[in-house]
């Protein structure tokens, strides 16, 4: 790799106390999302801070048009995978939609499956002040919690589609809400940038952005949007660093034609 392109990052594991104190400290925080070792290993050598195990999965891994058929099991499954790649980054997993929201003690539950079967490092849920108890109960039990607010996207329905959230008392109040109970960050979604860089100034705790303009302390992406990995409709914040999934088909392609050809296997891939 080019000196100009290696990763400067600490080699010390990213802590919540390390990802609490980055705001503080002026350093912006890199979060992008993971669903298995292989992808996991290599974002964490590349220098993520934080790998956000997001139930987006439903979209991106398994053809879902929305996150709401996620499962905890299968949270549990694809956390376990990418915290046995981790060795430097923080490892956040969401608490999939009906894992929490029944009651406090439902959650805690669940959380606790998350940080104990699948060794994740925190748990991400959404909204604000109607999760504010329920932020609380987690954080009282040891459990580190990173909210969301803004366009939360198991509650699509209700907000009829994935569209931009402009109501900055609510927004505020909301976020206000989660860093009160004790979460440790919040993920602000799908808000006007200005608006967000207000949010942003207000808090005591660093707000992760997705949408949601440069003025947060950190940013986060889904890793197939910023690999070009996905083929659905892809977001206006969702910036492609590469072209994985033209490699891949191309890749692909060269070896069913050599097969019918006949070129591959060669003699180098033969045993004698």
């Amino acid at each position: 790799m080019p000196a100009s392109t290696t990763p400067q990052t600490d080699a010390r594991p990213v802590t919540v106390p390390d990802f609490q104190s980055a705001k503080s400290q002026g350093r912006k925080l890199a979060v992008v999302t993971a669903y298995d070792f292989p992808l996991a290993r290599l974002c964490d050598a590349a220098g993520a801070d934080c790998l956000l195990v997001g139930d987006s999965l439903g979209m991106v891994v398994q053809g879902l048009p929305d996150c709401l058929g996620v499962t905890l099991d299968e949270m549990i499954y694809h956390t376990r995978l990418v915290a046995r790649a981790v060795r430097r980054a923080l490892v956040v997993a969401d608490l999939p939609f009906m894992s929490y929201q029944e009651s406090p003690r439902q959650a805690l539950r669940s959380a606790g499956r998350l940080v104990k079967e699948a060794r994740a490092h925190a748990v991400k849920l959404e909204g604000g002040e109607r999760a504010r108890a329920t932020i609380r109960r987690l954080v009282e039990a040891g459990i580190p919690v990173m909210g969301h607010v803004g366009l939360t996207p198991q509650s699509v329905r209700a907000l009829g589609g994935f569209r931009v959230q402009r109501d900055e008392g609510r927004l505020l109040d909301d976020a206000l809400a989660v860093e009160a109970a004790g979460a440790f960050a919040v993920v602000i979604e799908c808000v006007p940038a200005e608006l967000a860089r207000r949010v942003t100034a207000r808090l005591r705790i660093p707000t992760i952005g997705i949408g949601a303009g440069a003025g947060c302390d950190g940013q986060v992406l889904v890793s197939h949007d910023l690999l070009g990995l996905y083929e659905g409709a892809r977001p206006r914040f969702a910036k492609a660093y590469a072209d994985l999934g033209s490699a891949i088909q191309r890749a692909v392609g060269q070896y069913c034609r050599e097969v019918r050809e006949g070129a591959f296997p060669s003699a180098e891939h033969e045993f004698k």
